[in-house]
């Protein structure tokens, strides 16, 4: 015979809670909270309404680039790296002579094929002399970096790039409620008491997110990109090839369909980060039940400006982004070992001295 046991958590303390008929309530044992059979009922009902009622948002692709005109279309050129399968793609006046993800000399031309155009553009607001600039302040502050890696780094082999992004537009319309705890404390005699209140919060609003960005080349790690927003969008130019001479573009590899998941993840977490920065002043809180459905959104397609630059490091791969508008750099650097533990020792080695002496005096 078939049986199902339910088993009911403290909203205060996530303690296990237990029916006592003499009060007819549920109660914890750890927190010494008590409920009404209906309220954890109508709690735990809702949270499976709201996991239920998840849906995925519909975005509206319609506004996704335009077509290339012929003229245009005629002045592109492509290619191709055979190591990684980075798509290339700049004006016919500029040459692709290696690939800035992989490093491999050689790219190889191939018909331009792409029919959609983006729509918006951030043009380069740094240089390439700024850009080899600030990578060098960057090694420069690193204190174990190896003394060859900056030597053997070919900064001036640094290229800008113009990275691909879907933008998203929509709205996120949730309610959430979270349990939470007041706790203060005081003397009395040789006692010191403390006292717990438990709070029931509840937010519920809608938030409007403009452009939410998400790459669509799968070459570029989305922790770089992540780590060099923002971008400056009161800069954003309806999209010219007149912007590509002198700089490589990567085509899109991770449709803006694909790509849509994640824009739905940075919108669900902006907004729970949102509703739960409302929620200070307690000792504690516990996020216990979300409902959010995102509404109304469209996608835009648009081109990013990133200087790049790969390198090895005795057989290991660092790629380097910095925002092309802003200057924020992104980068993993290889540590030397040796001078690390070098350091480690000096400073150890000086404190046990200043110790071993401020003992000898107060002896």
């Amino acid at each position: 015979m078939a049986s199902q046991i339910t088993n009911y958590q403290c909203p205060n303390c996530s303690g296990p809670l237990q029916f006592v008929g003499e009060s007819g309530k549920l109660e914890c044992d750890y927190c010494k909270s008590s409920f009404e059979v209906a309220v954890i009922e109508q709690l735990y009902a809702d949270k499976e309404q709201a996991a239920a009622a998840a849906k995925e948002p519909q975005w509206d692709f319609t506004k996704v680039g335009g077509s290339w005109t012929d003229e245009e279309a005629a002045h592109l050129r492509a290619y191709g790296c055979p190591s990684c399968g980075a798509q290339l793609v700049c004006d016919d006046n500029t040459a692709a002579t290696s690939c800035p993800y992989c490093g491999n000399p050689t790219v190889v031309p191939s018909q331009y094929a792409d029919k959609l155009k983006p729509n918006y553009v951030i043009p380069f607001k740094l240089n390439k002399a700024k850009a080899e600039e600030a990578l060098k302040k960057h090694y420069h502050k690193k204190r174990f970096l190896p003394k060859g890696f900056n030597d053997a780094n070919h900064i001036g082999e640094i290229q800008g790039i113009y990275v691909p992004f879907w933008l998203y537009d929509g709205e996120s319309n949730a309610t959430m409620r979270y349990s939470a705890k007041k706790v203060s404390s005081h003397t009395s005699g040789n006692y010191k008491i403390t006292n717990t209140d438990h709070y029931r919060v509840a937010r519920e609003g809608t938030v409007a997110f403009e452009k939410v960005p998400v790459d669509g080349a799968s070459k570029m790690p989305d922790a770089h990109m992540d780590a060099i927003e923002p971008y400056d969008y009161s800069e954003l130019k309806p999209f010219s090839s007149a912007y590509l001479p002198g700089f490589l573009a990567y085509r899109y590899d991770e449709n803006v369909d694909t790509c849509s998941k994640r824009a739905n993840r940075r919108i669900i977490e902006s907004t729970e980060r949102l509703f739960a920065s409302t929620t200070r002043g307690y000792t504690s809180v516990t996020r216990e039940y979300s409902s959010m459905e995102l509404l109304h959104s469209e996608v835009s397609y648009a081109l990013m400006p990133v200087w790049m630059l790969y390198t090895k490091w005795r057989g290991k791969d660092f790629l380097f982004a910095m925002n092309g508008q802003t200057g924020k750099l992104i980068g993993d650097l290889p540590v030397d070992k040796g001078r690390y533990w070098s350091w480690f020792a000096r400073i150890y080695l000086t404190t046990a001295a200043l110790l071993a002496i401020g003992l000898f005096i107060l002896l």
